[in-house]
């Protein structure tokens, strides 16, 4: 009887909470634009002209699992493809203008492995772009910071899988608090945030991070990954809202990274259990014809409604679920044993990303940090 109670208000939750979400999706949200032209919204031109920014090589700190090439990845095409927004064309990055506008700054991915593969990316290109600057890389615990002193500028990495607290309980276990974060602290006094959260959220069967899942005074072995994410991401939003000073930082969240496990999404006539291996050029058009993931809707309800600071969302998932030829799959980390559809090789679709939030900042006058 208890879990029939039980499971009625979860659906009925579950419904309400979808709804609301559909209403809030037609709001205006924070995107990448410059007057109207949305930066976000395009297609991917091959350009036998378009040279990477670097190559992984040069960059010692570029993890085993992003360098393709270096795994042995033997085509070479995704990395002549350039991002054409529609009706407009994307500020050229400048690492020499990047460094000079925030120079004396710091700045601070927030999130888990795709923040470290966007940190990454914006590091190696400004290290291949001015080779003659010297830095320095650190890693105490989960941060890690990269440091040019000619420019006192401070590019650093706080992984952080959910955002929201994962803490140890004697009696549960380990346990997911989607109403908590007590690490907020660390996130403080920097002049730039980029928030990431979502691939975690995922994960299924020994890769799940958790026992319980606790939200107010309840434990649940496991609910509804979409609406266990809201939970937490309005959590986090509240924490910005009360925490943040926008006059003095920008805060920007990483739009939803999309997977190619599914090669149905992009082919009706893949075969059974085709994924991003072997894919050696984008889906073409503007259009992902497998449509937007759903998180999507529930990071631009949460960004909509929050109170007091303007939360940007960097909208990498159209750009990004064209690029079925960007995953490292059998080139990563697991070797042929893996398939990771899920990261990106470096270089790749990780700098189209940071070419992105450059162009906002560039174009929206935001750099006046």
């Amino acid at each position: 009887m208890g879990n029939d109670k039980f499971m009625n208000n979860f659906f009925t939750f579950s419904y309400t909470f979808l709804i609301l979400n559909i209403i809030l999706i037609f709001r205006p949200s924070y995107c990448i634009d410059a007057g109207s032209c949305d930066f976000s919204k395009g297609s991917w031109i091959y350009d036998d002209a378009e040279n990477p920014a670097y190559d992984a090589s040069m960059c010692s700190f570029i993890d085993k699992q992003f360098d393709c090439l270096g795994n042995g990845r033997p085509d070479k095409l995704y990395l002549n493809y350039k991002w054409k927004p529609t009706g407009c064309e994307l500020p050229k990055f400048s690492a020499q203008d990047f460094v000079t506008r925030f120079r004396g700054k710091k700045i601070m991915f927030v999130g888990d492995s795709l923040s470290l593969n966007q940190w990454q990316s914006l590091t190696c290109i400004l290290h291949a772009s001015l080779p003659n600057a010297n830095f320095t890389l650190k890693k105490i615990g989960n941060l890690s910071t990269f440091y040019i002193p000619d420019y006192n500028i401070s590019l650093m990495l706080s992984r952080n899988a959910f955002l929201v607290d994962l803490v140890i309980d004697k009696k549960r276990g380990r346990v997911l608090k989607l109403d908590s974060i007590r690490n907020g602290n660390s996130w403080k006094g920097y002049d730039m945030l980029i928030f990431n959260t979502w691939h975690w959220w995922l994960h299924k069967g020994n890769q799940i991070s958790w026992d319980y899942i606790q939200q107010g005074g309840k434990y649940y072995k496991d609910m509804d990954r979409l609406i266990a994410f809201g939970w937490g991401l309005k959590t986090w939003s509240k924490w910005v809202d009360s925490n943040i000073n926008p006059s003095k930082t920008l805060v920007f969240f990483q739009g939803i990274s999309p997977t190619h496990y599914n090669g149905s999404e992009w082919n009706n006539n893949a075969s059974k259990g085709a994924t991003c291996n072997g894919e050696s050029q984008p889906v073409s058009g503007e259009v992902y014809p497998g449509g937007v993931p759903p998180a999507v809707a529930v990071v631009k309800g949460v960004l909509n409604n929050m109170s007091r600071v303007a939360v940007s969302l960097l909208d990498v998932t159209s750009l990004s679920e064209l690029r079925k030829d960007g995953h490292p799959s059998v080139y990563g980390i697991g070797g042929l044993k893996g398939n990771d559809c899920s990261h990106w090789c470096l270089a790749g679709v990780p700098d189209t990303w940071n070419y992105l939030l450059y162009a906002i900042l560039v174009t929206n006058g935001k750099s006046n940090i």
